[in-house]
């Protein structure tokens, strides 16, 4: 059982489509009933942004406006982007680099952001944000 998640950017992507799978949608209401916190971190949120913007999706750039209202948005923060840096180091001196050097790499700054509020993060992504946090696909995230 998990108390705190973090929510990637696919998966917000999916909490945010007009139309979601019907398995995806009853995991998503059993999120929302639980006690659990939920988090929109602010680099997944600008990841999802910018693909709605350019592609004209009102509808789902509404609901992840409305999203947080509800949920616990998590801004980026001096700290946050210092352990980014250190996760991006450690990970390039591990030998599993996740982006070119020179780009901003998403999955490090949204590890760190997990890492600050303690929690898992929900991702598609496993396999890159596993290094730094616990991650798991939605259909492994139950709540107590």
């Amino acid at each position: 059982m998990t108390s705190a998640v973090v929510l990637d950017t696919g998966i917000l992507g999916m909490v945010v489509h007009p139309r979601r799978g019907a398995a995806f949608n009853a995991w998503w209401e059993g999120i929302l009933a639980s006690e659990a916190a939920v988090f929109i971190p602010e680099i997944a949120d600008y990841e999802l942004r910018r693909e709605l913007l350019l592609n004209g999706f009102v509808e789902s750039i509404r609901h992840l406006d409305e999203l947080e209202t509800t949920l616990e948005y998590l801004p980026l923060t001096t700290e946050t982007m210092r352990r980014a840096a250190e996760l991006w180091a450690y990970a390039r001196r591990k030998g599993r680099p996740f982006a070119d050097p020179k780009m901003l790499d998403a999955d490090v700054i949204l590890a760190a952001q997990a890492q600050q509020v303690n929690a898992i993060v929900v991702t598609d992504n496993v396999g890159h944000l596993g290094l730094f946090v616990e991650s798991k696909p939605w259909e492994e995230v139950t709540m107590p």
